[in-house]
């Protein structure tokens, strides 16, 4: 499985406990199976260039667990980005990133404005963009990096300005379905 990571120098050898604790799936090293959604995701830092990191993830004997857009997902996220222990044992979780509205749908959830079903109709909108997370050493060893190389400022420009146009689309239908809500 060729998979890619975006950020600020070649990572040869992850650090598993670097990330966020509170992230979709947990603590983590995350990457995507989808090169231009990674190219997307590259974001710029005065005086440090932004590296696209090309892996190969062997996933013979771990322990995997396949998510889909579903509330199994959804309960999953919402668990750990209240950060809640992670209770699920898995080497690697692949499934859908949750759009970057989770904390909004989280926050209306949580303030009892809307019930979790309508949550999850709000989650199911936009592309659905692929996520994996190594979990563990075990899997960080099936883990082997490839390449690593730097993306150029305006290439990125054009990444953002994509990016921006598929914002503005998810924006647009997340308004709409939240108006059949209330219509």
């Amino acid at each position: 499985m060729l998979l890619f990571h975006t950020g600020f120098q070649e990572i040869r050898s992850p650090d598993l406990h670097y990330g966020r604790k509170n992230a979709d799936f947990g603590q983590g090293f995350y990457l995507t199976s989808n090169l231009a959604f990674a190219q997307r995701w590259t974001k710029e830092r005065k005086n440090q260039p932004a590296v696209l990191n090309t892996y190969e993830l062997d996933l013979t004997s771990l322990s995997v667990h396949r998510f889909e857009r579903d509330p199994a997902w959804y309960d999953y996220i919402f668990n750990n980005r209240a950060g809640k222990p992670d209770t699920l044992a898995a080497d690697v979780i692949i499934g859908p990133i949750a759009n970057d509205t989770l904390y909004d749908t989280l926050g209306i959830l949580t303030s009892g404005f809307l019930k979790r079903e309508k949550a999850l109709q709000l989650l199911m909108i936009g592309p659905e963009y692929e996520q994996i997370a190594i979990k563990t050493e075990k899997a960080k060893e099936h883990l082997q990096w490839k390449t690593a190389r730097i993306i150029g400022s305006e290439e990125i420009r054009t990444y953002r300005e994509t990016m921006e146009k598929e914002q503005e689309e998810y924006l647009s239908a997340l308004a709409e379905k939240m108006e059949s809500f209330f219509s």
